[in-house]
């Protein structure tokens, strides 16, 4: 098996993807005329988005949606970047809370948690060598 793609839940599709593509650079591929699910061009796996609605019909149960809890989800999603001060500053400026600023952990890279407007929990790090 491979990872082929993530799917976050989120109440506007069209608004997640456009707050990923202005705070951390991440392009729009596809958005469906529904406005119930679109991806955004991350490299090999898709980082995707897809309304609530949508998610409760394909699981056929609830969840706990990301923006309704006030804690952040026990996952998130890692964005790698070579500049993780920059991209914090960048993140925050353009709508994200800064929950935790960039810190060099014991084994070298550096890394940042946002929380974003959907409630995704997104780490900025560096790359692991």
């Amino acid at each position: 098996m491979k990872l082929g793609y993530t799917i976050v839940y989120v109440a506007d599709v069209a608004a997640s993807l456009d707050f990923f593509e202005r705070a951390f650079g991440l392009k729009q591929r596809f958005l469906h005329e529904s406005g119930g699910y679109g991806e955004l061009e991350t490299g090999a796996t898709a980082l995707a988005f897809a309304q609530h609605d949508v998610a409760r019909s394909n699981l056929g149960c609830d969840y706990v949606a990301a923006g309704a809890s006030a804690s952040p989800l026990g996952m998130e999603i890692g964005l790698v970047t070579p500049d993780v001060s920059a991209a914090f500053e960048h993140a925050v400026k353009a709508g994200a809370e800064g929950l935790a600023p960039p810190v060099i952990k014991p084994w070298g890279q550096t890394v940042a948690y946002v929380r974003c407007p959907d409630g995704t929990l997104v780490e900025l790090c560096t790359a692991l060598d």
